[in-house]
């Protein structure tokens, strides 16, 4: 039986018309129109695609969004100072570093520049800190998503077992964080990990987030699992066309998962919809306009 295909296009776009109405209120109400700063470090093609639709979105919103551009040969204090000039800056409400970075910069040393109120994609120790304690201040975006369609398929998480393929700081560890909150059973698998395919069939929520085409196959997958696809990969054929795959290879998967998102049109909506709640609220916290929150 064919599995229920999750739409994030369609989630986020009820997402964000909600949100529309929210920040077009804000204006009225309180004069308030949330900025979003976000900051791309050299030249690589789909970064500059990500930042552009970020922006696009974001304004189409109502709100304000203003790409920060540096070279690719940028040094470490010279990403640092634009980031405390935006720190200071109380007309911006949030700041994004979008990654991956080059490689002479580390992205955890970067992205510690942001002011924790400012960090819209939930990335600063203090941020993550809070997470592993159960008490996010602001949940990262890609996870934050995921969790939304996981919620909307289950009616409980509570004693399910979530697998979780990779483990990076922008969506594995928090991922897995949020899972636990909820009570899920929670198992990391990666490169290292022995017997890969057990591990996967014996989750009720698996999650691919390992950055390999097409890794996840039929025989990975509990009959009747929720699979959430995280993976983005661009791969191209020998006649110079191209495809973007998820990590799960989605054709013959779709035939065993209960539910299973696409790719694209999956949780990279959702990604951004998710961007856009997390600047509406640090702006509304930095306003001191908690009492809104309820709206968002």
């Amino acid at each position: 039986m064919p599995s229920q295909l999750l739409d994030g296009k369609e989630n986020a776009a009820r997402i964000k018309r909600k949100l529309h109405n929210h920040v077009d209120s804000l204006q009225k109400k309180y004069g308030l129109v949330p900025c979003l700063a976000v900051i791309r470090v050299g030249e690589n093609p789909a970064s500059k695609l990500y930042v552009t639709s970020k922006c696009r979105q974001s304004e189409e919103m109502g709100m304000q969004a203003k790409e920060h551009h540096l070279p690719e040969n940028a040094h470490r204090e010279e990403v640092i100072e634009l980031i405390h000039r935006l720190n200071a800056n109380k007309n911006v409400h949030g700041i994004l570093v979008q990654l991956p970075l080059p490689d002479h910069l580390n992205p955890l040393d970067i992205c510690e520049a942001i002011d924790l109120e400012k960090d819209v994609d939930g990335l600063h120790p203090y941020n993550l800190g809070r997470l592993a304690q159960g008490n996010p201040y602001i949940t990262p975006c890609t996870p934050k998503g995921c969790m939304m369609f996981i919620k909307d398929y289950y009616k409980s998480l509570k004693g399910l077992k979530a697998v979780i393929i990779g483990c990076s700081n922008l969506v594995g560890k928090p991922l897995g964080l949020l899972l636990l909150n909820e009570d899920c059973t929670v198992t990391y698998v990666h490169r290292e990990t022995k017997n890969i395919e057990e591990e996967c069939v014996s989750a009720d929520i698996l999650v691919a987030a390992a950055g390999s085409p097409k890794l996840v196959k039929k025989n990975w997958v509990k009959p009747g699992a929720l699979v959430i696809d995280v993976g983005i990969n661009y791969l191209v054929h020998p006649d110079g066309t191209s495809d973007v795959v998820g990590d799960v290879d989605f054709n013959v998967v779709k035939d065993i998962a209960g539910a299973i998102t696409p790719v694209p049109g999956g949780v990279g909506p959702m990604t951004v919809a998710c961007l856009l709640q997390n600047t509406v609220e640090v702006a509304l916290r930095q306003m001191g306009l908690e009492k809104e929150f309820s709206k968002n």
